[in-house]
């Protein structure tokens, strides 16, 4: 029997002081809680994925295929594959979201407590998402 797999999302993304979080990991999507610290940023990527971020709290800018638009709690930004983005917090607080990837993006469990940790370990590469056999 399935187990029902449950998070308080915006209480659990509020909690966590990493910059990335992996929660969850599926065959199609993975769910991943981030917290950008004040003059932080994910910095610019492209993903071969589709990726949806939801604010939990903070305030920043979405800068995504060229445009550039303000971001705060409640609010939901799609990134279609294929697209530069960035998202940079402009406020006094961290900017805490979650994001959806579609298929997965990161390591199943990957947790990376800062930017830089995170940038190192993908350049090793070792943040790569679950592979099918």
């Amino acid at each position: 029997m399935a187990s029902v797999i449950h998070f308080t999302i915006a209480t659990t993304a509020e909690e966590s002081a990493d910059f990335r979080r992996v929660l969850w990991t599926g065959e199609h999507t993975q769910l991943v809680i981030m917290t950008i610290p004040v003059d932080g940023e994910i910095g610019e990527e492209v993903h071969d994925v589709d990726q949806i971020l939801t604010f939990v709290s903070g305030t920043g800018e979405a800068k995504v295929g060229g445009a550039t638009k303000k971001v705060a709690q409640g609010e939901l930004v799609v990134v279609p594959a294929g697209i530069k983005h960035n998202f940079v917090n402009t406020g006094p607080n961290p900017l805490v979201l979650y994001t959806v990837y579609g298929p997965p993006e990161h390591a199943d469990g990957a947790v990376h407590a800062t930017k830089e940790e995170a940038d190192e370990l993908e350049e090793a590469g070792k943040d790569e998402p679950p592979t099918k056999d």
